[in-house]
């Protein structure tokens, strides 16, 4: 699955667009982390323990975009953005963008880009 935060795919051709997928996740972390963040919030800084959260999170979401947009038919989420908000002690994290199914433009052909040529011939060790 392509992921992308641009609108378009360069090298590649959007044959249909399949609408919006999103993932989302709220989460809250355990009293011993929030304890211990709360003590490191004192002398500022990173809070490792919520970085964790959030990086977990943010593959979460992810994962569960990717999940949606295959199920629909799709190889490609086009312009993907991440949203976070919280709710009382929790965080919410979402991804969403626009499912789609690209082909790669093959070379020779106009737009296209070494990497859309190497998967428009199916070259070995390309992932195509």
């Amino acid at each position: 699955m392509i992921v992308v935060t641009s609108n378009d795919l360069p090298g590649y051709r959007v044959l249909a667009v399949l609408g919006e997928v999103m993932g989302l996740t709220v989460r809250s972390t355990n009293i011993g982390a929030s304890f211990t963040a709360g003590f490191r919030a004192i002398g500022g800084g990173e809070i490792p323990e919520y970085t964790k959260i959030m990086y977990e999170s943010r593959h979460e979401v992810m994962r569960r975009m990717v999940t949606e947009a295959e199920q629909r038919g799709a190889n490609a989420i086009l312009a993907m953005r991440f949203d976070t908000d919280s709710i009382g002690q929790f965080s919410e994290v979402c991804a969403y963008g626009t499912a789609a199914v690209v082909e790669p433009i093959a070379a020779g052909e106009p737009g296209a880009t070494p990497q859309s040529a190497q998967f428009a011939t199916g070259t070995p060790g390309t992932g195509a």
